[in-house]
């Protein structure tokens, strides 16, 4: 998968969200759970974005790391919506499978940054 498809899927999720939450039941818990994955959804592409400009590689692992908290808070969210009873599991298997798919491949980037950041590193002569 490319950049430009992966900016695609991560902010496809948000606008997911954003209809999700549209939908949910006008009461206090919905409210604040609705609040939160809108907060943590939008985060994902937003931070996604900008690792797409990340200055250096230590900059872009940072970058992803927090997308990888972000789309794990976001399947946080979407978990206590149905432990709620708020929406039924049927309804979000296809979200929070497209946001664990989105979270190992920002899991698998970062250890595939983090190896070769490691075997560029020059050799002690200890």
């Amino acid at each position: 998968m490319n950049e430009e498809q992966f900016k695609s899927r991560t902010k496809q999720l948000p606008l997911r969200g954003i209809r999700l939450v549209e939908a949910l039941p006008n009461n206090i818990t919905a409210n604040v759970i609705g609040k939160q994955l809108l907060r943590s959804a939008t985060s994902v592409g937003a931070n996604y974005r900008a690792a797409c400009r990340a200055k250096s590689t230590v900059d872009l692992i940072a970058k992803l790391s927090i997308v990888e908290e972000e789309a794990d808070e976001t399947i946080y969210w979407l978990e206590l919506l149905i432990e709620s009873s708020l929406i039924s599991s049927e309804k979000l298997q296809d979200l929070i499978q497209e946001t664990s798919e989105i979270l190992a491949m920002t899991v698998a980037s970062i250890k595939t940054l983090r190896q070769k950041q490691h075997s560029s590193r020059p050799k002690s002569r200890i």
